[in-house]
């Protein structure tokens, strides 16, 4: 390598420890089935906001049941995208969600992300341990990227789409909801969304929880969120977003597995390259549609007790 090109790498590093330094904390909430072999967009993205080659990543595979092949697939892309710092978190136990070796894992990461499997499980390991509270500190203290895909999208909020279906129609009683890991509220995130036609699912959720907003991320897209300055859709497929706030409904009416009725339901479609920032300091900012303004305000809250 040149000695201009040593130069141009340490500058590049610099500015990523730079930005790192100054941010405000990101989350990167994955549809699912991400590329690891081509551009790799999502997962470069990742690292980007992470501190680049800089950084140091945790892999938290917990909602696998083959942990060990899962990791070795993150592993590898992240090695590849020039990350010499990866630790696999490999929790068997909720005694090991409160391990100090772990803790200061967390502590030390600059990014954090977490595999797909089912969310039930990722939760019962890690929900309300001293790792969940670290991984709180490191997203609103520290500035962190936290990114998950698949299940580990849908532990993102507070409120988590925990199982059931919906197949042509919305229907009352058809999904369960169960605690999240709380990175944001008043929302429900559900992912492979157009690929497994979860409209109705997430319809059914909105339909019965009208105070929570649906999130439903495309496979191979995802929702990149920087706390109290914007959000943006990446990769190669969209974000839909479910607005019950003016509804009307019977739902309260009609029985279990009946179709409700849903009147004034918004639903908002951001393609890969929406890019929408909130207006600060006085400074110009892309005009933002007020029904989709709410929501914008709600995911990028920077309350550090939120």
């Amino acid at each position: 390598m040149t000695k201009d090109s040593n130069s141009e790498q340490a500058s590049t590093q610099a500015l990523q420890a730079e930005q790192l330094a100054h941010s405000h904390g990101h989350l990167v909430i994955i549809g699912g089935h991400e590329d690891k072999q081509y551009d790799m967009d999502i997962l470069k993205r990742f690292v980007e906001l992470s501190g680049g080659a800089e950084a140091k990543l945790v892999v938290i595979t917990a909602a696998s049941t083959v942990t060990d092949e899962m990791w070795d697939s993150y592993d590898r892309v992240f090695g590849e995208l020039g990350v010499a710092r990866r630790v696999h978190l490999h929790l068997r136990s909720r005694q090991d969600a409160n391990s100090e070796e772990h803790i200061k894992d967390i502590e030390d990461a600059t990014g954090i992300f977490m595999t797909g499997g089912d969310q039930k499980r990722l939760l019962a390991l890690i929900g309300g341990t001293r790792l969940d509270a670290a991984m709180h500190a490191a997203l609103k203290l520290r500035g962190a990227c936290i990114g998950g895909t698949s299940a580990g999208a849908s532990a993102m909020s507070g409120h988590m789409l925990a199982q059931g279906r919906a197949e042509l129609h919305p229907e009352k009683g058809s999904v369960s909801l169960g605690a999240g890991l709380g990175f944001l509220h008043k929302v429900v995130v559900d992912q492979h969304f157009s690929e497994r036609q979860r409209l109705s699912r997430l319809l059914s959720v909105v339909a019965q929880n009208p105070y929570l907003q649906g999130i439903g991320i495309d496979e191979d897209t995802a929702l990149l969120i920087e706390r109290g300055v914007g959000i943006e859709v990446i990769g190669q497929g969209a974000v839909t977003i479910v607005d019950g706030h003016t509804m009307s409904t019977n739902i309260a009416e009609i029985s279990d597995r009946e179709t409700p009725e849903l009147i004034d339901v918004r639903l908002h479609l951001l393609p890969a390259g929406s890019n929408y920032r909130l207006p600060r300091d006085g400074a110009e900012a892309r005009q933002i549609p007020p029904p989709l303004l709410e929501f914008i305000e709600n995911v990028t809250k920077r309350n550090p007790l939120s």
